[in-house]
């Protein structure tokens, strides 16, 4: 065993360490349980309370509650047919059937078992392919990393769903935000208004915390009256799936596994995305095609298990190029960023027991997530009654007490509060977040880089622009803009 992986593997291990991992799965479970309460919101709100931690207690609470939520949010939707994450949507096809008939222990069993087993096949996925990968982007120049930006920018119209301009719009705007600040080459303050607060730009803590934290509070505000009474919860009965269904299930699981991992490295996908494409990929390949959203076991191993593997995938997309594959892993780059640690190559370069760290801390949280789910279903699931107007009022001062100690300034609290209100608007209008969240992290890193290749080349525009890789995201970029027209030809082609 190397040294590195040694040490990787006692930091992971350290008391400390292990109870804020712990404390992270606890409470990702309870932001999973409740729903609208997503794995997005848990980490943007409980991000700054990590700044007086160490990086591998910060980290282990941090990854602890995204390894925790995605399993949890599986507990609504199959007991009340309401998804407590985006990635669980899939989960109530089948499941929430289950629970009808009487069956809803063991589709909570089959959520916690695959969930878990989803998560641990993803990580093996980043132990085995991100150094490769990461070796791979050490030949990256300002030009390539302009055009892998470029790339994650041209991905808005893929996560915009069905309102691709509007998308585009919300993409727009992230950007627009990011160019407030010095300039990266000349230092040069732009769109700061004289504030000297905004010098460094726009904190993207207070307005993750307000995007996804308090928008979500407006929104269930606004319609607290048109919730209906949640329903008892009944005898939950065995959790666990017998011989027979274990060995139907297992080639849906695989299946989903590749599935979410695939999905989950491609920036600004996620699990709600691969669980969708697994759930309908399992039905193609079933022999019991009928049963699907009747409470098919396949079906639901599928969704769970791709719902989770997206872990192992956005984190690896993270970690090597610097990229979010997700919400939460975008969240993450900031984290890692206060702690003074830079996602990129150069990462697995000069702290490689660091990485090792976080993939022992992410296969712990797996295990322990998938313990909570199956002795915890009851006690998890009757956190479902908890009032709202309780967690509205946590929720809203965990925010701004987090967006305050960032800085301690009290502009970042009124850019949670603006944030908020304006993803209030935008949900309002159908106009997605996800892009204006793409603008705002790849903004930057698109600009700085482009401008940096430009210098290196003495202004050689088709120098700069015509490196292969470049040319190959290019290539991407144009595919991922033209994919969402090909697909409307289409299905107007098979309307006519």
């Amino acid at each position: 065993m190397s040294p590195d992986l040694i040490a990787g593997l006692t930091a992971a291990c350290q008391p400390q360490v292990l109870m804020f991992l712990v404390t992270g799965v606890v409470l990702g479970a309870i932001f999973g349980a409740l729903p609208g309460l997503t794995a997005t919101m848990g980490v943007a709100v409980l991000t700054p309370l990590t700044f007086w931690l160490s990086a591998e207690q910060g980290l282990a609470m941090l990854l602890g509650i995204y390894s925790g939520a995605l399993p949890a949010g599986g507990i609504p939707a199959i007991l009340i047919n309401v998804p407590g994450t985006p990635a669980s949507i899939a989960t109530a096809w089948d499941g929430y059937p289950m629970a009808q008939r009487g069956r809803a222990g063991q589709a909570l069993g089959i959520n916690a078992l695959m969930s878990g087993g989803g998560q641990l096949m993803s990580i093996l996925f980043l132990s085995i392919a991100a150094f490769p990968l990461a070796t791979f982007a050490l030949s990256f120049g300002p030009a390539e990393y302009f055009g892998l930006a470029l790339f994650g920018l041209s991905l808005m119209a893929g996560v915009s769903g069905k309102h691709v301009l509007k998308g585009l719009l919300a993409g727009t705007l992230g950007l627009a935000l990011a160019t407030v600040g010095l300039d990266p080459m000349t230092a040069y303050p732009r769109f700061t208004f004289g504030i000297s607060d905004f010098l460094d730009g726009v904190s993207f803590i207070p307005v993750m915390i307000g995007l996804f934290g308090f928008t979500e509070v407006l929104i269930q505000i606004a319609d607290r009256h048109d919730v209906h009474e949640k329903p008892a919860i009944g005898a939950l009965g065995s959790v666990f799936p017998s011989r027979a269904q274990w060995k139907k299930m297992l080639p849906h699981t695989a299946l989903g596994a590749v599935i979410g991992t695939v999905v989950g490295v491609i920036p600004a996908a996620g699990g709600d995305i691969g669980s969708v494409v697994a759930w309908e990929q399992s039905r193609r390949v079933s022999r019991e095609k009928q049963s699907f959203g009747k409470g098919s076991i396949e079906g639901l191993a599928a969704s769970c298990t791709a719902a989770n593997a997206a872990i192992g995938g956005a984190m690896t997309t993270m970690l090597t190029l610097g990229i979010p594959g997700d919400a939460v892993s975008a969240i993450l780059i900031g984290a890692l960023l206060i702690h003074g640690i830079q996602p990129g190559p150069l990462l697995f370069q000069g702290n490689q027991s660091f990485v090792f760290t976080l993939v022992f801390l992410m296969a712990f949280a797996a295990v322990i997530g998938m313990l909570l789910g199956l002795i915890g279903a009851r006690p998890l699931a009757k956190v479902l009654r908890i009032p709202g107007p309780w967690l509205w009022v946590a929720i809203t001062l965990f925010g701004i007490i987090g967006s305050y100690a960032l800085n301690n300034a009290v502009v970042d609290v009124w850019a949670m509060f603006v944030a908020g209100i304006v993803g209030f608007l935008l949900r309002r209008a159908q106009v997605p977040l996800g892009p204006l969240v793409l603008g705002l992290i790849l903004g930057p890193i698109m600009e700085a880089n482009l401008r940096r290749a430009l210098v290196l080349s003495r202004g050689d525009w088709a120098g700069t622009l015509s490196r292969p890789i470049v040319l190959f995201f290019f290539v991407a970029t144009a595919l991922s803009l033209l994919a969402p027209l090909f697909k409307e030809l289409r299905a107007k082609r098979r309307q006519a």
